[in-house]
């Protein structure tokens, strides 16, 4: 088992042969949407606090900054970038949920830390969640996007083989520790509109929340979730409406998916959207996908679109 110095217990529950499912803020969590589907799951599904991640070892703290708060009584602390670890009881199985900030430093041994918590309770596989920009619309379904490297997963749960090569993020590291430690992974994706970057979309958070509930076969709440996705929807037609060159944009994304330029992909019946450069750039360069957009390691089930996410990945690896 792996040497767990970084762990900080909080407590030590007995667990039936959970799953882990981890998400992280950064690199791989577009639109919030990764960390915002586990948020929802501790706030609503009665999680019990499990650990902690010390982040001295891992954090790059000029670039994640400690928050300094005050008591009631005025007094001053430190809250300190944390990576958290819940449990979750449910009727079908037990859960344990990994959130907090992509670690900057000695990736390996944090990815010890996480797989050596699996271990210990007897988890044969973890669940990481992302979410990348696509060229996708707010207002169609939102594509969630399943892959796993071994065939025993991918039989399982109905995935496809990952085969992308490029710059990974810590999901792309977890995966191949978990490899190593004899676990299976899962990785799962939801594509949000690359002109709607700056807004939260809980109508991601809620998508994975679905698909996790299929692939693992556990009832998950939907609520606040469902709720706030009109909201959202109405802030993304106001950032559309107030300019023109984005109303432009998402009518060319709207008449492809009405036309032939989507291909139907009937395994996992997924409409993928065939890429369009030439959009693109119909968007102001404040609203284009940067360099130093948060995109995902692993690729997706469409040519066009992998394509599409390993271009944005490896422009990202020549910085």
């Amino acid at each position: 088992m792996a040497d767990l110095e970084h762990v900080r217990w909080i407590r030590r529950p007995e667990l039936r042969h959970p799953y882990v499912i981890a998400a992280f803020t950064g690199w791989n969590d577009a639109a919030d949407a990764a960390s915002g589907t586990v948020k929802h799951l501790v706030e609503t599904m009665n999680a019990t606090p499990l650990a902690e991640i010390d982040p001295e070892a891992f954090t790059d703290f000029a670039t994640i900054r400690p928050h300094v708060r005050l008591s009631e009584s005025g007094t001053r602390h430190i809250v300190w970038p944390t990576v958290s670890l819940w449990t979750v009881s449910t009727p079908q199985r037990d859960l344990i949920l990994v959130l907090g900030p992509e670690p900057a430093l000695q990736w390996r041994a944090f990815c010890q830390q996480i797989i050596g918590v699996a271990q210990a309770y007897g988890a044969s596989t973890l669940v990481s969640l992302g979410a990348l920009l696509a060229d996708v619309a707010h207002n169609r379904p939102t594509q969630v996007l399943g892959t796993a490297a071994d065939q025993a997963a991918i039989d399982r749960f109905d995935l496809r083989r990952s085969q992308y090569e490029g710059p990974t993020g810590i999901v792309g590291a977890l995966a191949d520790a978990c490899h190593r430690a004899g676990m299976s992974s899962v990785s799962l994706w939801a594509a949000v509109p690359a002109y709607a970057a700056q807004i939260p979309s809980p109508k991601a958070s809620l998508a994975l929340v679905e698909r996790l509930g299929e692939l693992l076969d556990v009832d998950m709440p939907h609520t606040p979730l469902s709720e706030l996705v009109e909201h959202y929807e109405d802030q993304v037609e106001q950032l559309v409406d107030s300019d023109s060159s984005l109303s432009r944009y998402l009518e060319r994304i709207e008449n492809m998916d009405d036309d032939e330029d989507y291909e139907y992909d009937e395994d996992d019946d997924i409409e993928i959207l065939i890429e369009d450069e030439a959009s693109l750039e119909e968007l102001p360069p404040e609203d284009r996908p940067r360099d130093d957009t948060p995109l995902p390691d692993g690729p997706v089930d469409s040519e066009a679109l992998m394509q599409e996410v390993e271009q944005f990945l490896r422009s990202q690896g020549d910085d």
